[in-house]
């Protein structure tokens, strides 16, 4: 059997080969929206759990797998994850995303967090992954999963989900010092925590810089972007082959920037129309989305024609289909299978770009 035969798909497209169509996987593609994990959560009510205990994250990261077969089986956690591993004591309340019982505003709660050791402090990662690899062969591509230094930043400065961000703001505004050792630390931390990934079975990682999209790009520039390529940079120094996917959310403004990350491919919202993400982006940087999440709302005819525009727009190079975000919690299931149905039903042959 040649390559062709054995490297997944959606690995082929990532590292820039030929494809007769995009490959495809949808953002929390494990979850909410699903009968089957919401009847899990029933059993497991706390979501550390349900990604923490190895049997049960395997199950739930494999139920849009054997539901849709889409091109990527992704890690199901969340990207505050590794912060024990650091010292950072947190929590990920139900509805209401994570919680960091002290939040870190002081040089000492900075200089007391510890580098990651991810055997120890995640033991459960490597089991996860080798049991997704070892599950889906060579059928799909198994995804790593790391948040970014801003965004884990925000969440341990803010201590939970914010809407202004004034505090973190507050700090890069006016102690920038504190907040820069904080970034440097977070994106060492997050390299190992990459590599190890890696090293334990993922193929391509994506890292969620959600909330990048809330600084201008005078900030994203100072406070971002540094640390995006200094966790690319690394992880590159060891991983030279792996795939390498960026997202912000709310990107529109700062999509040059992203591809200016160091990463391979840059996931691009709906709010840009891809024909001009790509203008924006330039030919040699791989691209990953946009379908709104809300399009899974509308009739098949209206998901069909949506997919298809997104897919003629990015042309045939290095396109992964995907949503913008994430898929929301009430969307049908049935839209779900009729999006990854007329996916793989496309022929690039026949999408002129």
């Amino acid at each position: 059997m040649g390559v062709y035969s054995t490297t997944p798909h959606l690995l082929r497209a990532a590292r820039g080969e030929v494809v007769d169509r995009p490959p495809v996987w949808m953002m929390r593609q494990a979850g909410r929206y699903m009968k089957a994990y919401r009847d899990l959560r029933e059993k497991y009510p706390s979501f550390r759990d349900r990604s923490e205990i190895p049997e049960v994250a395997i199950e739930v990261s494999l139920q849009p797998w054997r539901a849709f077969q889409p091109d990527g089986v992704i890690l199901f956690s969340d990207i505050v994850t590794p912060l024990p591993g650091l010292g950072i004591d947190m929590d990920i309340a139900e509805g209401k995303g994570p919680i960091i019982h002290s939040p870190l505003r002081t040089q000492e709660q900075i200089d007391a967090l510890h580098p990651l050791e991810p055997e120890t402090a995640l033991p459960f990662i490597k089991t996860i992954l080798q049991a997704l690899r070892s599950e889906v062969g060579d059928k799909s591509t198994v995804l790593g999963f790391v948040g970014a230094p801003w965004t884990l930043a925000a969440y341990a400065v803010e201590g939970k989900g914010s809407k202004t961000y004034s505090i973190i703001k507050n700090m890069a505004f006016s102690d920038p010092t504190i907040l820069h050792q904080l970034l440097a630390k977070l994106a060492d931390a997050i390299a190992i925590y990459a590599r190890y990934q890696i090293d334990c079975g993922a193929q391509v990682v994506q890292m969620f810089d959600s909330w990048a999209g809330q600084l201008s790009p005078q900030d994203y520039d100072t406070f971002a972007l540094p640390y995006q390529k200094r966790v690319f940079q690394q992880v590159k120094q060891t991983h030279p082959d792996t795939p390498l996917i960026l997202l912000v959310s709310g990107s529109a403004g700062v999509l040059e920037r992203m591809a200016q990350s160091g990463a391979d491919i840059v996931s691009v919202d709906w709010a840009v129309d891809m024909a001009d993400a790509r203008a924006r982006l330039g030919k040699q940087v791989k691209v990953q989305g946009n379908l709104d999440p809300g399009v899974l709302f509308g009739s098949k005819e209206f998901i069909r024609d949506r997919i298809l525009d997104t897919v003629r727009k990015a042309g045939n190079w290095g396109h992964i289909l995907n949503l913008g975000h994430g898929v929301l919690p009430e969307t049908p299931e049935e839209n779900v299978a009729f999006f990854f149905e007329t996916a793989k039903e496309l022929n690039l042959a026949g999408v002129k770009g």
